[in-house]
């Protein structure tokens, strides 16, 4: 009997393009089903911290809390390059009076969370379903939205205004691409399906780039308010990177934390 692998990942035309070949058999790994989890971010957060799936997708500022139980993906990161998380308000607001505002985010345990912590600072927040933050922002729940995912494309249709862009202020900062997420496999499932998952999903990002339309197609079903320029655009921002050959940070067994060179491995 074929063993049982669930792969959670957002419901977001990045996502869908990247697992698409695995999602519809072009890309199989024998004697493994796949079965595919769409669930929004935060949750995937939530749902590894239990340890509940195989596979998953996961914020980078969740990774350092489930490492002792996942490791990271070789295939599958999504890295910004001068772009990521906008904060978004209904007219302009000051920098100054930006910790003031209740701001609607996605999810405490998300990148985007962490960032405006770091650049804005303890502000009151609402969580809302990240597609959901401008409806929240246009309706007077929250005075400022932390966008991710379509919503850092569409936002001026709906007529809100950027205030901070955290993947620009990121840049300047540090001069590095940003991490937003991971695919993370759960450790107990042992070095050689490790290496046949990462193969696969690294297979399914290149079948997807060979055969862009066809991705792209699919990929649409989960493009909210955006056309398939936009979803290519998306896709190109925030490109499914390869972590090889990146440092990475993960807590040793004594509690403190150590760093060392992924190397390119699984």
């Amino acid at each position: 009997m074929d063993r049982l692998v669930r792969i959670g990942h957002s419901p977001d035309p990045d996502d869908a393009f990247m697992f698409y070949a695995l999602t519809a058999g072009k890309v199989r790994i024998p004697g493994v089903r796949i079965e595919h989890v769409l669930e929004d971010i935060e949750t995937l957060n939530r749902r590894s911290r239990e340890a509940e799936l195989e596979v998953t997708a996961v914020s980078f500022a969740t990774y350092l809390l489930i490492a002792d139980r996942y490791r990271m993906m070789d295939p599958g990161a999504s890295m910004g390059k001068g772009y990521g998380p906008i904060l978004v308000a209904r007219e302009a607001i000051p920098r100054a009076e930006l910790e003031q505002r209740v701001t609607a985010i996605a999810g405490k345990h998300t990148t985007s969370a962490l960032l405006l912590r770091l650049y804005v600072g303890d502000p009151p927040i609402i969580e809302v379903a990240f597609d959901k933050i401008p409806t929240a922002v246009l309706e007077g729940q929250a005075d400022l939205g932390l966008l991710i995912h379509e919503g850092q494309i569409t936002y001026q249709t709906l007529g809100l205004h950027k205030v901070l862009d955290l993947g620009e202020a990121w840049e300047q900062d540090t001069k590095l691409p940003l991490p937003l997420g991971c695919n993370v496999m759960r450790r107990d499932l042992g070095e050689d399906l490790h290496r046949a998952l990462s193969q696969a999903l690294r297979d399914s990002i290149a079948w997807a780039h060979a055969h862009v339309d066809e991705a792209l197609d699919y990929a649409m079903r989960y493009g909210r308010g955006i056309d398939k320029d936009g979803a290519s655009e998306g896709a190109r921002l925030r490109r499914p990177a390869d972590r090889s050959g990146l440092e990475k940070l993960r807590p040793s067994t004594s509690g403190e934390s150590r760093t060392r060179s992924s190397a390119g491995r699984a």
